[in-house]
């Protein structure tokens, strides 16, 4: 029984995970029933199932009165529906072809996988063509308690030519990678530290080779990984005529590609040629590069602002007196030399009483002048006059 099977009858280990705290398969489908007890799936790929994120797993066995067909579903719930697209991916055999149950469904003869949000249906029978109304029926029933949410595109930079139909793989952890790629590499691509991976197989002039391509979060961070691979395994030639299997490895930004089972570098340059990140990267914030003037520009530029500052203070006097003068002789007394309309705040700091004649030259007594004592101590004496 290969591993895909064992996951859903349990062959190695039983694994008992707590009951999901709402019931997701329903009792009856339309005249199907519920016919065995309901229990959870006993499990031999642990380790797989917890890198994709499972929380909880639930089965059961429906039949029709009258009728010897039975159906056992299983449903596995996943933390979110990247993990649960992973799973439905590891869960899928090359038998199956896609079916119409969902926008992610296969069925082979005898089981059939359905995939919806983060929920993965598991379906047995003896000929589920069938029964498609019934699982039609399963599909919309368990929708309800789905999550849905973005879909992992990795997939989407899987070259066409020569890929083997059904052979992907999305993957999120170490031991599920060791499971499908023929080297070892465990958790040397990066995992723990937010890569993810898709797999495939594609037949190239008559040989059977392994293509993964690993997403990063950054290009530099794709390029330590590439060059810590290649420190520890044979990519491209960098441990030649050792114990480990030749692997070919291109970096496009943050996709970096490795090819397995190729005979030699040119067959896997026809593969990993194909293979383009589509990442544009673009820097737009502001730039400043700040560079010191020599010291005889600096000198002939402070000489040059000196003039032009003395230039503008000495017209903006001239401009000033002239128009003072203007105003006066077309104006006379109007604006300026007011002394009989103006105000005039003085201290006076001499011994000499305040005369505002004196400042405008105003002929005649001020009207309203105010007395002014001359008792006041000499040089602090504040006096004020209209």
């Amino acid at each position: 029984m290969n591993r895909f099977a064992s996951i859903l009858l349990g062959a190695l280990l039983l694994v008992l995970r707590p009951a999901a705290a709402e019931q997701i398969l329903p009792h009856s489908l339309g005249p199907w029933a519920e016919t065995a007890s309901r229990s959870e799936v006993a499990m031999s790929a642990e380790a797989v199932l917890a890198e994709y994120g499972l929380r909880a797993t639930e089965s059961a066995t429906y039949s029709a009165d009258g009728s010897s067909d039975q159906m056992h579903v299983a449903v596995f719930q996943m933390k979110d529906p990247s993990g649960a697209y992973g799973l439905y991916s590891f869960l899928r055999t090359p038998d199956m072809v896609r079916a119409e149950f969902a926008v992610h469904s296969s069925m082979s003869r005898a089981r059939a996988l359905v995939l919806s949000g983060n929920l993965v249906l598991d379906i047995a029978g003896e000929d589920l063509a069938r029964l498609t109304s019934e699982i039609n029926s399963l599909v919309a029933a368990v929708a309800s308690h789905a999550q849905n949410g973005p879909l992992p595109t990795l997939w989407q930079h899987l070259p066409p030519t020569g890929l083997v139909e059904r052979s992907d793989r999305y993957i999120l952890g170490p031991q599920t990678l060791n499971q499908l790629f023929p080297a070892n590499l465990g958790d040397a691509l990066g995992f723990s530290k937010g890569a993810e991976a898709e797999l495939a197989h594609y037949r190239l002039a008559g040989h059977d080779v392994t293509l993964l391509l690993a997403d990063f979060p950054t290009p530099g961070f794709a390029a330590q990984q590439l060059a810590e691979l290649q420190k520890q395994f044979d990519v491209n030639g960098s441990k030649a005529g050792g114990a480990f299997p030749a692997l070919f490895a291109k970096r496009d930004l943050t996709l970096l590609a490795i090819v397995a089972g190729a005979p030699n570098q040119a067959e896997a340059n026809a593969l990993l040629d194909q293979i383009q990140s589509g990442t544009q990267l673009i820097w737009d914030e502001p730039t400043f590069q700040f560079k010191e003037p020599s010291i005889e520009m600096m000198v002939v530029g402070s000489i040059l602002g000196t003039g032009i500052i003395c230039g503008f203070a000495l017209i903006a006097g001239l401009a000033f007196g002239g128009f003072r003068l203007f105003i006066k002789r077309m104006l006379p007394g109007k604006i300026f030399d007011r002394g009989t309309q103006l105000q005039v705040l003085q201290l006076g700091l001499a011994s000499k009483p305040i005369n505002a004649e004196d400042f405008y030259g105003s002929v005649g007594a001020i009207q309203g002048a105010t007395i002014v004592d001359k008792n006041l101590p000499d040089r602090i004496a504040l006096r004020i006059f209209r």
